[in-house]
């Protein structure tokens, strides 16, 4: 264990994220008392306390990751490099991808004020965190059908004409047996940390629990899990692991790619060189971990809807969301 610890830290992207981490708390605990993003759930939103929460978050990451990576100890490795193409296609790829990506973000942002009141990202206004000012019906599906056409039909659909299968993209099982357990052995520690501690949902009633939960199930799915899953860990994994040829940076990509989609969340403020810097950071203690957990269960698996499963649709969206669906649609 110490052996395969030394030999983690002595590797470039691992010593990258230790520094980039470490500078941004030490930003965090010298600019100032509070943080200054729009989070109605944070009830603490002193910097001390948000540094402790950002810490102990990552350090569950490490948890969970380690507990995905021995419960898939025995079985096959599934080389992800072999389903991406050749190294010049692979590079031209993810060039394309990158262009797509930005120009989505772009164009999300723009949209997003024209049809409601708050750019479009990878998440609606207010998830997780909560937000103090008004999220419609509207901001919801124009949130819902930009991010599932924008980041899953159109990317699907491309790569699938250019001959990729449903294998090559992590969309088929190896084992599915071993990949419903892992599933569960996630979804449950995952849904146990949540519930612990934002347990907003057990204050709803039966009727608003009956129809937010399939609601905010349906609704997540189709506007973040789905996007998510074809864009980053369908198409840009296996494509990392082909230019990188490590797993550890590859898992580090897809944790840094997984926060930087996030870029206009409602919360993130980009009014001052010092709020935008915090944001930045935020953006990071938030995604950057998480997104490395669904690397690994797709790196071990093969298959991209373990993640979804285990990982995004119920943990966290339809424990910690349901009471922001059942706000905004007004459920009784």
């Amino acid at each position: 264990m110490v052996t395969g610890a030394a030999g983690l830290v002595r590797q470039r992207s691992v010593q990258v994220v230790i520094v980039v981490w470490l500078a941004s708390v030490l930003f965090v605990a010298l600019r100032g008392r509070t943080v200054p993003f729009d989070w109605p759930s944070m009830v603490d939103m002193a910097a001390g306390a948000q540094l402790i929460s950002a810490n102990v978050q990552l350090l569950w990451v490490l948890f969970l990751i380690g507990v995905a990576v021995w419960v898939t100890r025995r079985r096959a490795v599934i080389d992800l490099a072999s389903r991406a193409p050749a190294p010049a296609t692979n590079r031209a790829e993810l060039l394309w991808m990158a262009g797509y990506a930005a120009a989505a973000q772009v164009v999300g942002f723009g949209f997003g004020r024209v049809v409601g009141v708050y750019p479009i990202s990878l998440h609606l206004p207010g998830t997780v965190f909560g937000i103090s000012t008004y999220v419609s019906p509207v901001d919801v599906y124009a949130w819902v059908v930009y991010n599932v056409v924008v980041y899953a039909c159109i990317p699907y659909a491309i790569f699938r004409a250019r001959g990729y299968s449903n294998e090559a993209l992590n969309l088929t099982s190896a084992d599915r047996r071993q990949d419903l357990l892992l599933i569960a052995i996630i979804l449950v520690l995952e849904s146990a940390f949540e519930l612990t501690f934002m347990p907003k949902i057990f204050a709803l009633n039966r009727h608003q629990l009956l129809i937010g939960m399939p609601a905010t199930f349906i609704i997540y799915f189709v506007g973040t899990s789905l996007p998510i899953m074809i864009f980053i860990y369908a198409i840009l994994l296996p494509r990392y692991l082909k230019l990188t040829g490590s797993i550890v940076t590859t898992v580090i990509l897809g944790g840094a790619t997984y926060a930087v989609l996030h870029l206009f969340e409602a919360w993130t403020l980009w009014s001052s060189p010092k709020n935008v810097v915090l944001s930045l950071i935020f953006l990071m203690f938030q995604y950057f971990g998480p997104g490395m957990v669904k690397s690994v269960l797709t790196l071990r698996t093969g298959n991209a809807w373990v993640h979804v499963w285990s990982y995004h649709s119920l943990a966290p969206h339809v424990w910690l969301d349901t009471p922001l669906i059942v706000k905004i649609f007004h459920i009784k």
